[in-house]
Order: C-alpha cells, then sequence, then structure tokens
C-alpha cells in the first residue's frame, strides 16, 4: 500500500502542489497525510508520527522531497531506521531515492546531509543579520505582550496578581516580572 506525506514549515504555505504530486504518484488521497510545521524536529508532527506508528510490512511511504520529511540528520535516520525495521520502503518524487535498492539508500543519506546543511547556514546568516542589526540598534527584540502600567495601575488598585493576569489575558508570572 502507498502512503503520502506532505509538509511546509508555515501556515501561510500551500500544499496543494505536494499533494498533487503524490497522487500523481499514486498515492489515494485518502491515505495522504498532510502538515504545516516545521521541518528541524520530529517534535510537534503528530501527522508524520501517526504515518510512521500506522506503516506495515510492504507498505511504501512517498514524499515529494527528502527535506519534506526532515531536515536534521539525526532525524532522517531515525525516521529511515523506523521504516527498515517495519520492512517499508520509501520513494520521493521530485529525487531519485528508493531505499528498497542500495543506490536510492546513498543517495538518500547524501540529500539528508544537504537538508541539514541549509538548515545550518540559514540559522548563521539569520543570527548574523540579527547581530548586525543589533549593532545598528534596529533589533529592539520582540515587542512586550504587557502593558506594564496596566499591572501597575491595577495593583495599586488592590487587585491580586492572579486577578490582574485573568483581566490582562496574561501569565501571573508576568504580571510578578512587572511588579519586581
Amino acid at each position: 500500500m502507498k502512503y503520502g506525506y506532505a509538509r511546509v514549515s508555515t501556515k501561510e504555505q500551500d500544499l496543494s502542489v505536494q499533494i498533487e504530486a503524490l497522487k500523481a504518484y499514486g498515492v489515494a488521497e485518502d491515505c495522504i497525510r498532510s502538515e504545516k510545521v516545521s521541518g528541524t524536529s520530529t517534535k510537534g508532527r503528530d501527522e508524520l508520527n501517526t504515518l510512521l506508528s500506522f506503516l506495515r510490512e510492504g507498505d511504501e511511504l512517498v514524499i515529494t522531497r527528502i527535506d519534506r520529511l526532515a531536515r536534521s540528520m539525526m532525524d532522517l535516520q531515525q525516521i529511515a531506521a523506523t521504516l527498515k525495521d517495519k520492512g517499508v520502503s520509501l520513494k520521493a518524487t521530485e529525487q531519485a531515492v528508493d531505499t528498497s535498492s542500495s543506490a536510492g539508500k546513498c543517495f538518500f543519506d547524501m540529500l539528508g546531509v544537504f537538508a541539514e546543511f541549509e538548515t545550518n547556514l540559514r540559522r548563521e546568516r539569520q543570527l548574523e543579520g540579527i547581530a548586525k542589526a543589533k549593532l545598528e540598534g534596529k533589533y529592539k527584540g520582540r515587542k512586550r505582550s504587557v502593558d506594564g502600567d496596566k499591572v501597575t495601575e491595577l495593583y495599586k488598585a488592590g487587585m491580586g496578581a492572579s486577578k490582574i493576569a485573568q483581566e490582562l489575558g496574561i501569565g501571573r508570572a508576568s504580571v510578578y516580572r512587572y511588579l519586581r
């Protein structure tokens, strides 16, 4: 049986191209799991974890590209080991990946290395950009989510931390941080 997995990193991105490619490869629409979540970790990827637990010997997991499955070698190797233990093969529609052959396994590992490398480069560029922006005074960090004046006002009016937190829709710890 063929099962498909499609993933994009953000809620704004569209899954339709991947889903259409999986259907064109022969995966039935009701056998495709998809989600909009980062691929840098397998944590929080409920659809992938459901699919991995469901697959049985002789099944085939189909993806469009390796980076849709994982962006770290550790996660990719863990997923590959899980699939191998279950007797499940992995195919990628846009890459010459077919883990049922030696050449396909080799290519799979090489693509995984490049996916992780790309993620690391992106992270380095992001950190460099943030450091530069901080030096130029352009990066101020996240905007405050708590109105400190309102916390102080409510506290002076005799309201307790729990009530202030409830009133403003914030955590009690945030109230205490402002009151310090």
